[in-house]
């Protein structure tokens, strides 16, 4: 970790959040209590490299819904689980952030609500990736539901990965996204933390062009 935290302030970078990168391969919410294990295992490396870090929050997915593990035992497992790390994160200062993504799981924004209140902790909150709700939501709606259990953010669109979509002046929902809406709730909450492109990679030239849409997405302008 010396070496990323040396690199970061020699270049100016500020590393505002760390994945935990066991989650999908070793889910809280699986049958096995060994796999189980090796996932709180992971995350408690990631809770101390965030310290380390000075990054703040870790990105967590909490379980996946699959056909051998029901949707009501991955929200039982993940909570138990999650509510043994709160002492350490409470102790690192580090938040962990509850990602809404394609594991089957906290499908409405009321859910992912209920779901980070029912630990009653600030060191509980959400991640919100705003591509990962357009197939069946809209990104405003999630904003102003969550409101200030938005801890940090993703911005993209739909598609894992993908660029920013050309803007269509006919309809400014471009991908299903109305960005001057999305703009508009960030203000209504006070959302003042923050947002990452979650993109392809590139060379400088093209994070410079995401950094310039973002931008323009974010002054309210359109995203050219």
């Amino acid at each position: 970790m010396r070496q990323y935290a040396e690199a970061a302030e020699k270049t100016g970078v500020e590393i505002t959040s760390i994945m935990n990168s066991d989650h999908w391969k070793y889910p809280l919410s699986d049958q096995d209590p060994e796999v189980v294990q090796k996932c709180v295992e992971g995350l408690k490396t990631s809770l101390h490299n965030t310290h380390d870090l000075g990054a703040g929050a870790v990105l967590l997915v909490p379980g996946v819904v699959t056909a051998d593990v029901r949707y009501a035992e991955v929200y039982s497992r993940s909570q138990d689980q999650i509510r043994k790390l709160l002492p350490l994160a409470k102790e690192l200062k580090v938040i962990i952030a509850i990602e809404n993504v394609g594991n089957r799981f906290l499908l409405s924004p009321l859910e992912m609500a209920r779901y980070v209140d029912e630990f009653n902790s600030p060191w509980v909150r959400s991640y919100f990736d705003i591509g990962n709700v357009v197939s069946n939501g809209h990104p405003q709606d999630w904003i102003r539901t969550l409101g200030k259990r938005v801890c940090r953010m993703h911005i993209k669109r739909f598609e894992p990965g993908a660029d920013y979509p050309k803007f269509d002046p006919k309809d400014r929902r471009t991908q299903g996204i109305d960005w001057p809406d999305v703009r508009k709730a960030l203000s209504e909450v006070g959302y003042s933390s923050w947002i990452t492109a979650e993109v392809k990679s590139g060379d400088e030239n093209y994070l410079k062009e995401v950094s310039a849409r973002m931008d323009r997405i974010l002054s309210g302008q359109d995203p050219v």
